[in-house]
């Protein structure tokens, strides 16, 4: 399989498993030092801050999103996604849902067996009116 599939794959499945409430399968697609940019807010560092952060929405919110992916670029052990993303978040039990869309940028890094792996991400989703 090529690198831009594995990354393709991890994508697919990262938002699978979002939408379903994995936490264990998307921590797995994520390197222990990853790094989120989300506009208006500090830098989200690490797996265990994304773990908090994800766990506290369980049960509170349904997601649901599409990742249109516009480019993949691999060099070496590192690559870069750039990807059209709309997440959709319903609060539970029934609320209304509100959707946020945009650009993301995401750049993986290739760990020591040879997986993708989410290492820096930048958010750049705004609420759609």
């Amino acid at each position: 399989m090529t690198d831009e599939q594995q990354i393709r794959d991890l994508i697919a499945t990262w938002m699978r498993a979002s939408a379903a409430a994995d936490i264990q399968t998307v921590l797995q697609l994520m390197d222990e030092d990853v790094v989120y940019l989300i506009p208006g807010q500090p830098p989200m560092r690490g797996r265990d801050k994304f773990a908090a952060g994800f766990e506290a929405s369980i049960g509170r919110y349904h997601m649901d999103g599409k990742s249109d992916i516009q480019e993949i670029q691999v060099d070496g052990n590192l690559a870069y996604c750039w990807t059209k993303l709309a997440v959709t978040v319903t609060p539970l039990p029934a609320g209304a849902p509100s959707t946020r869309s945009g650009n993301t940028l995401s750049v993986l890094r290739k760990n020591a067996a040879g997986r993708w792996l989410l290492w820096r991400d930048a958010n750049l989703l705004t609420l759609d009116k």
